[in-house]
């Protein structure tokens, strides 16, 4: 695989649930509370539900599939995922602890799409990004994140 391929193409954040995301090129991830901005954010002294919400990834090529398999074109920030990366094996990182840049990340979970992804986008979406919708990550050693940022196994 070329190691230069390995990156970071998008970042999304939205401060509104159900909001589209917009598309950044920097932002802050803070260990265990997520990306400075994202609804998902946990601030100052609230309480933490569970470490999964800090940052969700998604492949491009996971959306390439859906577009070429099911003829659903569905951008990075409308599968609401936080990373689109490109040349990595998101599925592989389930459990293992992963770079981002420099920020330190620890994959908890697939991001499996839910009827309320495919209610806010379109009939087909669930069934075409089954096993493929992503990963929910904690952020262990915080830092920032930034397009081109290299994303690599520990």
């Amino acid at each position: 695989m070329d190691e230069s391929a390995v990156r970071i193409v998008e970042i999304n954040i939205s401060p509104v649930h159900e909001e589209l995301p917009k598309s950044i090129d920097r932002v802050p991830a803070v260990a265990g509370r997520g990306l400075r901005g994202d609804r998902n954010f946990i601030a100052d002294g609230e309480p933490r539900p569970g470490r999964d919400e800090d940052l969700t990834l998604i492949a491009m090529e996971a959306l390439d599939a859906l577009a070429a398999e099911h003829g659903i074109v569905l951008s990075a920030a409308e599968a609401r995922r936080n990373v689109a990366t490109r040349g990595v094996d998101l599925n592989a990182l389930v459990g293992r602890r992963f770079r981002v840049g420099a920020v330190e990340c620890q994959a908890i979970e697939l991001c499996e799409p839910c009827a309320h992804l495919q209610g806010l986008t379109q009939p087909g979406v669930l069934r075409g990004l089954v096993h493929r919708g992503g990963l929910r990550a904690a952020i262990v050693d915080g830092g920032d994140i930034a397009v081109g940022d290299e994303v690599r196994p520990l």
